[in-house]
């Protein structure tokens, strides 16, 4: 998906969080951000932490982080 986004949109600015390029769900179009499914960023994790410390690491390090006008979507698909 996210080869994709970059092919399609190639003259924008996009930022991508690394390590996460398999839970790319999307693109919002009209701010260029890049929306990520939290349930597949936590199994990405999970790989190499239990649940918990996962969740934790998630809401503190990834979408606890602002880095400006493209700071990526995390949509919690969980539910």
């Amino acid at each position: 998906m996210l080869e994709e986004i970059i092919e399609n949109f190639h003259d924008e600015e996009i930022l991508i969080a690394d390590g996460f390029n398999a839970a790319v769900i999307g693109i919002d179009e009209n701010s260029m951000r890049v929306v990520y499914s939290v349930s597949k960023c936590i199994a990405i994790l999970m790989e190499d932490m239990p649940e918990e410390d996962a969740l934790e690491h998630f809401s503190y390090n990834v979408s606890g982080a602002y880095v400006g006008e493209q700071t990526p979507i995390w949509c919690w698909d969980m539910y």
